[in-house]
């Protein structure tokens, strides 16, 4: 199962999008923010109905997590010019403890001997090997870096940096000793490779003494002790591409918890003393994107550690602190008793909560009609819908199907609350017909294209296999009557099938009428609607272009290897 995450709206719908084409079951596209990604734990949930009903899993823990954080985007110049003009050294100054944030909430909801990939699409040190070195620090002897020179041995890339200088407004800084204290709350100790916090030894120095004392050459440069030099760092001149920025950590055992309170503590502490000349800086999201899952002993400390370490917030996130704070008071109240939620209004403003189908009448009209047998492709359990899916009569209009693993992780996600916002689930299998024929059917759901091959090879009834001149003869006219069959058997197979939703099966002619025909990956097959006499093809013009120019291609293939055969019988 993948769990993709995603924080921004729009580009969580374009995720959506683009993984539709891959028609599976096992993945889930979520909208919160990373740092508060929940790990739906149920031990800290106080339910006496999950006490009674244990679940399969009681929290989220992800065997691989990929943290695409939020970056400058320096090492997209080539595609992106207008980011020259808007570029400073303060929007990875700016993002650095947000950074620091989603990369160590990434690794506590890791598997313990799980990995977790920590990339940008920058250049600049602060939010690369600064980063890194941050959460090795924090987290100890329980993370290590990972060797991962001998991956992609065709890729040219080049080792991390060991050793770096700080820019900010105040000129470049070598250790952090030399950040001025009026500074301090956009430079910070873990900035620099060694993280470490020396006492100020200004004395009663002015600012102009400390800046005097700055550009003195006293103040050796700072090498980082950690192997830094792991990390992958694909510069844009070596080999014609972008800048990138991969580094590979390995979970060897449980993070410490002291670690995790100490952040949560800084967090706090700074969140009032927040400079507003940061947070007037700008922020350039170029990389937002989380695919995470979590470790118990971590919920309750990511809640609290939403602020960064200088106190920066990016500015569409200022809200979300307040309905953060909002929806944790409410869970608290709802714990306590003191309130009760409604099961049926979203909990997430705009998503509507996914429901399971309980409508064992339903349900069982679709497997009789399609000839599904549970034991092979259970049903009963894995259908989900949405609020926004059923109409105001209690009809279900589109039906989702979701593994089981996916099928684990909403029962988990029910039983403490619905923290997940779940902007997508599942693959859409089944949706209402309006048709008048559907009145005096049995089911009145067609399968979908997205659907049909994970479905077809477990359907026993309404196939109609037919060879590739009426497969594409239909395809062209999007509906023939049954006489109209080039070949008449098929029309005759397709008059028996019942009126409703069936499916076409591009087969051979040697196949046709055969009943050893398996279906496979390499299966072509059209969702169809049957009518009292005649045949309508149910998927789009665009779609059915498409399919006509790939047969096209598949019989030019066919023609030119038969070809080829003849050749060489001859010779």
């Amino acid at each position: 199962m993948v769990v993709a995450n995603d924080v921004d709206y729009k580009r969580s719908n374009l995720l959506i999008h683009q993984t539709k084409r891959t028609c599976t079951t096992n993945l889930m596209v979520t909208n919160n923010e990373g740092q508060h990604f929940p790990s739906c734990n149920t031990k800290r949930t106080l339910s006496v109905a999950s006490e009674t009903n244990p679940h399969p899993i009681d929290q989220l823990l992800f065997d691989r997590v990929l943290c695409d954080v939020p970056c400058s985007g320096d090492g997209t110049l080539r595609k992106a010019p207008d980011i020259w003009r808007r570029w400073n050294s303060g929007s990875g100054n700016g993002l650095h403890s947000l950074q620091v944030v989603l990369a160590m909430r990434g690794l506590s909801l890791l598997k313990v001997g799980g990995r977790m990939v920590y990339s940008t699409c920058s250049m600049n040190p602060i939010e690369d090997e600064a980063v890194v070195a941050e959460i090795l620090r924090r987290c100890g002897c329980s993370v290590e870096l990972v060797d991962v020179s001998d991956k992609l041995p065709e890729l040219i890339r080049r080792p991390g940096l060991t050793k770096w200088k700080v820019h900010d407004r105040g000129g470049w800084y070598r250790s952090y000793k030399d950040v001025p204290k009026s500074q301090r709350d956009g430079v910070l100790r873990s900035m620099f490779p060694s993280g470490k916090s020396d006492k100020d030894s200004s004395g009663g120095k002015n600012s102009y003494e400390e800046m005097a004392s700055i550009s003195s050459d006293e103040s050796a440069e700072e090498v980082c002790d950690l192997p830094l030099e792991l990390c992958m760092r694909i510069l844009p001149h070596d080999q014609n591409t972008g800048g990138f920025f991969i580094a590979v950590l390995h979970k060897v055992s449980p993070l410490p918890d002291f670690q995790e309170k100490v952040t949560q503590k800084r967090n706090l502490s700074t969140r009032n003393n927040i400079n507003s000349s940061e947070k007037s800086s700008s922020y350039e999201a170029v990389s937002d994107t989380v695919v995470t899952k979590p470790e118990e002993g971590t919920e309750e400390i990511v809640l609290e550690a939403t602020v960064s370490e200088n106190g920066f917030e990016p500015p569409e996130m200022e809200s979300t602190w307040n309905e953060g704070i909002v929806e944790l008071a409410q869970k608290l109240d709802d714990i306590e008793g003191k309130r009760e939620v409604p099961s049926m209004q979203g909990k997430w403003k705009g998503l509507y909560p996914v429901v399971f189908l309980r409508d064992q009448t339903g349900i069982n009209g679709i497997k009789t009609f399609y000839g599904i047998k549970d034991e092979s492709f259970p049903l009963y359990g894995h259908l989900v819908t949405r609020n926004s899916d059923i109409s105001s009569h209690g009809n279900v209009k589109r039906i989702y199907y979701v593994s089981k693993a996916v099928k684990n992780v909403l029962e988990l996600n029910f039983a403490v609350g619905k923290p997940l916002k779940i902007s997508s689930v599942g693959l859409k299998m089944f949706e209402k017909q309006s048709a008048k024929e559907c009145e005096a059917n049995c089911c009145s759901f067609r399968i979908t294209s997205e659907g049909l091959p994970v479905i077809l090879p477990y359907m026993t009834k309404q196939i109609l296999y037919a060879t590739m001149a009426d497969f594409k003869n239909l395809l062209q006219h999007k509906s023939i009557k049954f006489l109209d069959f080039i070949h008449p058997q098929i029309g005759e197979k397709a008059a028996e099938l019942a009126l409703g939703s069936c499916v076409m099966v591009l087969v051979d002619d040697s196949q046709l009428g055969s009943e050893q025909f398996k279906v496979n990956s390499s299966t072509i097959a059209i969702g169809c609607w049957k009518g009292k006499a005649s045949l309508t093809v149910m998927v789009t013009t665009v779609d059915c272009h498409q399919l006509i120019q790939r047969l096209s291609d598949r019989s030019k293939e066919k023609e030119k290897a038969e070809n080829c055969f003849k050749t060489a019988e001859t010779a």
